[in-house]
């Protein structure tokens, strides 16, 4: 069943084209990945979905009854209910059915006539129960699970809506959205404003969603993950493809690879064809054969190859080498007001480090980089900086911080006052930036194009320690894998906040996670911390399991138990049964008993491992620190052979002990 459908439809906003014959469905369920660079049209697709912004030309058909729900980028005005009440009341069509019940209570109190009484108490009985099926599909503690999820606490239940920041009233909005459950959801960088943990419970929530979506992000292992089909905007218009984001990007380079192909044997064709029109144009004899081929070429249509949008791409030049401890902290405090952020934080940046701090909003991630930065003043403790250390920071808010009367060359040149115009020509011309466009002002720049002309500022003079504060959020995907392409170049310490999973894995060699004013440290990626957490949680089951004195083995499935026979007849079965598994099942049970002590023994070296990775002192001694965070990766990629080998023998013990019972049989 097609949910919307879109007909020939077109739309210009003066001499630019958004879309043009645009043709395409959204079928329930699906799910779709918008993808294209900013300013192409992705966020006015979303609003013509949701009936926001008419087409110039077609039609645009919604199904009857369709339920849309859409996420902006903006947020709106959420009035001054509390949280909860705010999700709860967002439920379509509950205050109607209230408004028509009252209605029929009043009249059933003033009917005199008996057929009227019956007829309203029948409507009032069929309203009670339609209001009771309401609270059933919208009960108050889906809307408390949802919150909970995003992050929210049951403390904030009662809050109004007023005193939440930017960034969780688009929580907020996303959970009316989530709540509301509408056939189809429209989703514009929906992760934009939300940490490691909520972004987890979304990614599993839109796991099990069973209506229809579609789907902007700039996270490209998030969008690859999440999506079914592509819908593009390209060069030639808006198109559609089948697949994840990594299908699509192997089906347009095929295709972009076939029209080259097509495009130079028509120009050879061409080329032949008017080489022989010229040779033989006075040959009496070759009249009729040249007259063809002219007429050939009159009717051809030329094949036109596709010219890729320009895009970002950039590389920092050498860092300047600092000292081997780039930032030393110890005893860091620092309060707002009652609360207190960081009470004795103590901790070392090493040169070199690339590091992601996670955690949930409000945990101190943007506080700990102001501190370092030197935007904020710590309460107590300290903070120092090491030889040759020269620090840029790349703050979350920093395009509201531009100046908006200066022209992106004037703002861009600010950055550094001695160089040339020539090179902050060049620098801007990096950023997509060419010719009069650098005479613009940066109040008529779009989100997108300030972030870059953020991101120039700071190439004029990157220095050595990057501190940079969610860099992607205004970037789209090609932007933000551009910025991790040039971020792998740079030779200096990174510390770096950022809810993109996929720019997150390419350049962290380090986890900080904060939670509750402590720091705990990871070796790797967010990949690796995930891992580092799934195995964590195995251990505690597999140790729950060892208290109450169970084994792996214990817990696989065994194969049916055999049918009832005679006694002697089952003793005689049983004791067959126990040579053959001797004899067969015995090697393949120690095999995967031995394998099993290695793991566990594995499985606490690296508990005692993560206990020393996670004390910041342990980290003075540079050498030590290396030895063992060389010595953990080492043992994650054994144990991962190991449980790949129990999983492989435990798999042939069980067809084993499956084939004797069929033997049996």
């Amino acid at each position: 069943m097609s949910l919307v459908v879109f007909d020939n439809v077109g739309l210009h906003f003066g001499p630019k084209t958004i879309l043009e014959d645009a043709s395409f469905r959204i079928d329930a369920g699906e799910r779709v990945g918008l993808v294209g660079r900013n300013g192409t049209g992705k966020s006015t697709l979303l609003k013509m979905l949701a009936g926001r912004q008419e087409c110039d030309a077609g039609r645009v058909i919604r199904s009857k009854g369709l339920r849309i729900g859409y996420l902006t980028q903006d947020i709106t005005d959420q009035g001054d209910n509390t949280l909860l009440r705010t999700i709860v009341q967002s439920a379509p069509g509950k205050a109607q059915i209230e408004e028509h019940l009252a209605a029929v209570e009043a009249n059933l109190h003033t009917a005199t006539e008996a057929d009227e009484q019956m007829e309203l108490a029948a409507e009032l009985a069929r309203l009670h129960e339609e209001l009771a099926a309401f609270e059933r599909l919208y009960a108050p503690h889906e809307a408390e699970s949802i919150l909970i999820g995003l992050g929210f606490t049951t403390d904030d239940f009662l809050r109004p809506m007023t005193e939440f920041s930017g960034g969780w009233r688009m929580r907020a909005a996303l959970a009316s959205l989530l709540y509301i459950k509408p056939d189809l959801l429209l989703l514009d960088e929906p992760t934009n404003h939300l940490d490691v943990p909520s972004l987890r419970w979304f990614e599993r929530f839109l796991d099990t969603f069973t209506h229809a979506y579609i789907l902007v992000s700039h996270d490209r292992e998030f969008l690859n993950s999440k999506i079914r089909r592509v819908l593009s905007f390209e060069p030639e218009g808006l198109r559609s493809y089948t697949g994840n984001f990594e299908d699509y990007v192997e089906q347009r380079e095929q295709e972009l690879e076939i029209l080259e192909a097509q495009a130079k044997n028509q120009e050879r064709f061409i080329a032949q064809s008017e080489r022989f029109i010229n040779r033989f144009r006075a040959k009496a004899t070759k009249a009729r054969q040249v007259q063809s081929r002219i007429k050939q070429l009159e009717k051809i249509e030329r094949v036109e190859t596709i010219k890729d949008a320009p895009t970002l791409e950039f590389a920092f030049a050498p860092a300047e080498r600092a000292g081997r401890e780039v930032v030393k902290i110890r005893g860091l405090k620092k309060n707002f007001d009652e609360v207190k952020v960081f009470d004795g934080l103590s901790l070392t940046v090493q040169r070199g480090e690339r590091i992601a701090l996670i955690g949930p909003n409000g945990c101190g991630k943007t506080t700990l980089l102001r501190l370092i930065a030197g935007e904020y003043r710590p309460d107590g403790g300290s903070i120092e900086l090491g030889a040759n250390v020269k620090m840029s920071y790349y703050a979350q808010h920093q395009t509201e911080q531009l100046k908006m009367d200066n022209t992106i060359l004037d703002e861009v040149w600010s950055a550094d006052l001695s160089q040339s115009q020539t090179r902050v020509r060049s620098i801007c011309g990096i950023f997509l930036f060419t010719g009069d466009d650098v005479f613009k002002k940066c109040s008529v720049l779009s989100g997108g194009e300030r972030a870059r002309v953020v991101l120039a500022k700071l190439l004029m003079a990157p220095g050595n320690v990057l501190l940079m504060d969610e860099p992607t959020n205004h970037l789209d995907l090609y932007a933000a894998e551009a910025l991790a392409d040039a971020l792998e170049t740079f030779d200096g310490t990174l510390v770096f906040v950022s809810h993109n999973r996929s720019f997150t894995n390419r350049l962290a060699n380090t986890i900080w996670d904060l939670t509750g004013g402590e720091l705990a440290i990871y070796p790797g990626n967010l990949a690796d911390y995930d891992y580092h957490l799934s195995q964590r949680e195995s251990a505690t089951i597999f140790n729950a399991r060892h208290d109450d004195g169970a084994t792996l083995s214990d817990h696989r499935p065994t194969a049916p138990p055999a049918e009832r026979v005679d006694k002697k007849e089952a003793r005689r079965q049983a004791a067959e049964k126990r040579a053959k598994e001797k004899e067969v099942l015995g090697p393949l049970e120690k095999s995967v008993k031995d394998l099993e002590k290695r793991i566990e023994a594995l499985e606490a070296e690296q508990a005692a491992m993560g206990a020393q990775l996670a004390d910041p002192d342990f980290y003075n001694d540079g050498e030590r620190s290396r030895e063992v965070i060389n010595r953990y990766g080492v043992n994650k990629t054994k144990l991962e052979e190991l449980m790949a080998r129990w999983e492989h023998k435990t798999e042939e013990l069980e067809r084993e002990r499956a084939r004797i019972g069929e033997a049996e049989g």
